[in-house]
């Protein structure tokens, strides 16, 4: 369970500051319970085909957020690591998943992925980074999840940023369980997801319009 504010501090948590390595007693001996986020289910549908090749980078992000463990802020300037809690991969890995995932079900593109097909290569490329990934105390000791990603959509043959957008999502968590702080990531992640893929493929219907 986590408990706001100054709680936060007293439950096990892996402080990131100077004594990084520091585990909460028993932690470095027991597996750590693994979540899950899930692409959204309501990614709206293309109109039309757009018979081309997208591949999605993995964002980058601070050394904060490359990790599988689940990040709480109880002030700005604090940051700290939910006990015994992890995601099943690091964040920015799992979020790419979940971006090939959201295209993918879009079934606008003749192909979405980490790569290029073999012997073949991409027309545009989705790079991103990952600013904030994290669960936050706000002013009354509740907690909210903010999520925050900057895109580009880069052409491939020149290299060309065709468009650039920063997607933020912000959502209240319902209680101080571990669940409910997941459910949290869940519901901002997949906003984003939804407004980034609406986005990119009219980004890419708009260049191959004009």
């Amino acid at each position: 369970m986590i408990a706001a504010r100054a709680a936060v501090m007293t439950v096990v948590l892996l402080a990131l500051s100077g004594c990084g390595g520091l585990l909460g007693l028993g932690e470095a001996t027991r597996a750590l319970d693994a979540y899950e986020l899930r692409a959204p289910t309501d990614t709206p549908q293309a109109t039309r085909s757009l018979a081309r090749s997208l591949i999605v980078e993995p964002p980058t992000s601070g050394g904060g957020l490359a990790t599988d463990r689940i990040m709480i802020r109880p002030t700005p300037l604090q940051a700290f690591y939910l006990s015994g809690a992890r995601w099943t991969e690091e964040a920015p890995v799992m979020l790419q998943t979940l971006m090939v995932r959201s295209f993918e079900d879009a079934n606008a593109l003749r192909h979405v992925g980490r790569r290029a097909l073999p012997g073949g290569f991409s027309d545009f490329t989705l790079v991103s980074e990952l600013t904030d990934f994290q669960a936050e105390v706000i002013a009354d000791d509740s907690l909210q999840v903010r999520v925050r990603l900057t895109a580009r959509l880069v052409r491939d043959d020149d290299g060309q940023v065709l468009a650039s957008r920063s997607f933020q999502s912000v959502v209240p968590v319902a209680s101080e369980e571990t669940l409910p702080v997941v459910e949290g990531f869940n519901a901002a992640t997949n906003a984003i997801l939804r407004d980034l893929t609406v986005w990119a493929l009219g980004r890419i219907g708009a260049r191959l319009s004009s």
